[in-house]
């Protein structure tokens, strides 16, 4: 078999799911024996049922597991899986079009890779109306992105099992830095669909209750670098972490009175990180986080931050007399 999804599931019912199966089964140019599904229920009550497993043209399997987590679960389909490819997909989201897996084999006819991420696409809502986003490059999100089963196993990249909010960045920057044998397809052929109940999504102050999450996330990578070797990796993403966060407390959203205690608590959390990864920061020469902050500090404009309230260094000095 040449490439299996791999699914998470948990209180999505079949309504929900049937979607992606959909999606699956209108692919053409391609033989069904070729590709399969491997869904993990999460300890749900909320089981599928047997009529929709069984009434595709492709391999459906089922596993009832117990509650773990989505970051173990990813890690449960993937024991389980035997194909050449897997991709991790959300079971609440679906192929773009119907050429969507003759894309995929394309690439892997095409000399294959160890890793393939893509453009995908993000159905949105704004001020009522639908919105289709197209999301470059990233290393933020699961969706879009293909991995040769072989090349995880060989180098044990797996799903970090305590990280189960943004815990996707972990996973896809080990994926994509771990070789060289990466690819980058600029055709979407994945679409992370809309769903009302989404909080990453509805909830305007999202980021500000899980930036914390996401220090935690970076901070459990840089270990992992560590622990193989990649010390320059490590650095790299470390300093990169800090920048970001940096600029982030100088976005309107963070500055502003009513959001004081998110800023507080996630201020004292990165104190505790910073002072984990000091001398990462210290090492990385001047010229290459001049170059990293310029980087950030474009995308953060573009994201709504119109000037720093504070310098790098006065800030950087400020926290560490913080503590959590």
């Amino acid at each position: 078999m040449k490439l299996q999804l791999l699914v998470p599931q948990y209180n999505e019912t079949d309504d929900v799911v049937k979607p992606l199966l959909d999606s699956l089964a209108t692919q053409q140019g391609i033989d069904f024996d070729d590709v399969g599904v491997i869904i993990c229920n999460d300890g749900s009550d909320i089981h599928l049922s047997d009529d929709l497993i069984n009434s595709y043209p492709f391999e459906v399997q089922y596993h009832l597991c117990e509650h773990q987590g989505v970051s173990a679960t990813r890690n449960e389909c993937l024991d389980r899986a035997t194909a050449d490819y897997v991709m991790f997909c959300d079971a609440d989201d679906m192929f773009l079009m119907n050429c969507a897996i003759w894309i995929i084999f394309r690439e892997i006819a095409a000399g294959g890779f160890d890793s393939l991420t893509s453009v995908f696409v993000e159905e949105s809502r704004f001020n009522g109306e639908i919105n289709f986003i197209h999301h470059e490059t990233d290393s933020t999100f699961v969706h879009g992105k293909v991995h040769r089963r072989q090349y995880l196993k060989d180098l044990n990249i797996r799903w970090n099992p305590k990280l189960t909010i943004h815990e996707d960045s972990y996973f896809n920057i080990l994926c994509q830095n771990l070789s060289q044998n990466v690819k980058y397809c600029p055709t979407p052929f994945y679409l992370w669909r809309w769903r009302d109940n989404s909080v990453c999504r509805h909830d305007p102050k999202y980021i500000l209750k899980t930036y914390t999450n996401m220090l935690d996330s970076n901070s459990s990578l840089i270990d992992e670098f560590i622990k193989r070797g990649r010390q320059d990796l490590a650095m790299t993403f470390c300093c990169s972490m800090i920048l970001d966060a940096y600029y982030t407390m100088n976005k309107p959203e963070w500055i502003n009175q009513e959001n004081v205690a998110y800023r507080d608590h996630t201020e004292r959390h990165f104190a505790d990180y910073f002072k984990k990864w000091k001398s990462l920061w210290n090492m990385m020469p001047d010229q290459n986080k001049m170059v990293m902050s310029n980087q950030i500090r474009q995308r953060s404009i573009a994201e709504g931050m119109q000037f720093e309230a504070i310098t790098i260094d006065a800030w950087l000095k400020r926290i560490t007399k913080l503590r959590k």
